[in-house]
């Protein structure tokens, strides 16, 4: 199964100057659980923007048509050929950025979103539209001392599933 994650803001930003916009500990710790033991798929830039690499616990794959070898990961030119270095069973994940999530909109099976009660002031990268997806599951939670708006955790299916 081919799934998206992402943090989105109201207007769906995702990023500015290759950062996340938003620190929530929840949605870090959503990110962990759902993606540990599974392979997860990104664009160089977001690799080169986590703090210590590859993410442990996970198949990491980068797209890169440079070919340059990365630590700890597997790199492929194009999303398709990642895809297809796959197994039929594996859970994947699609990690960022935006440009990766537009590729793979066509491929995805589910968005798992946390989507933020904000809009931010600035930004730079933006998530693809997801308006004719359809929910399938919402855990709202308020903003608190850790998490600085409220938010959701937002499990959406393909238009194109049953």
């Amino acid at each position: 199964m081919v799934n998206i994650i992402a943090a989105v803001a109201r207007n769906r930003a995702i990023g500015f100057q290759n950062k996340l916009l938003y620190w929530l500990p929840n949605d870090l710790k959503r990110f962990k659980q759902l993606t540990t033991g599974h392979t997860i798929i990104m664009g160089r830039n977001t690799y080169l923007s986590l703090p210590k690499g590859a993410l442990p616990n996970r198949r990491n794959v980068v797209l890169s048509r440079s070919g340059a070898q990365l630590p700890g990961c597997d790199v492929f030119p194009s999303l398709e050929a990642a895809l297809q270095s796959c197994k039929p069973d594996e859970d994947i994940y699609i990690i960022g950025g935006a440009s990766v999530y537009q590729q793979a909109m066509g491929f995805a099976d589910r968005l798992c979103l946390t989507e933020i009660d904000d809009t931010p002031s600035e930004a730079d990268a933006f998530f693809p539209d997801y308006s004719r997806w359809r929910e399938a599951s919402r855990e709202e939670h308020d903003a608190d001392e850790r998490h600085a708006h409220r938010y959701a955790f937002v499990d959406y299916v393909s238009p194109r599933r049953p």
